[in-house]
């Protein structure tokens, strides 16, 4: 799978503490091998939002992603932070 990372996912991802950053780091391997895991939580959204999708970093923090090709194997990650990447 390749990944690429948007400039805004970059940026929030280096205002977040450092054990966000391990656990989002350990969720990524997860992400890797099966986006769908059940223990990312993988949801599509709706309204505005509807071609993106997320999945759980923790109980606070989500990645906002979108698939750039049909078979799923090239990805590009949005945003990283609270149910406020959403706005």
């Amino acid at each position: 799978m390749i990944i690429y990372y948007h400039p805004r996912f970059q940026r929030s991802y280096r205002g977040l503490e450092q054990k966000t950053k391990m656990r989002a780091e350990a969720r990524l391997e997860i992400f890797k091998k099966n986006p769908f895991d059940s223990r990312l939580g993988t949801h599509r959204l709706h309204g505005k939002l509807k071609k993106q999708l997320s999945y759980s970093v923790n109980s606070q923090y989500r990645i906002l992603f979108e698939f750039l090709n049909k078979d799923k194997t090239e990805v590009i990650f949005l945003d990283i932070g609270t149910h406020d990447i959403y706005k």
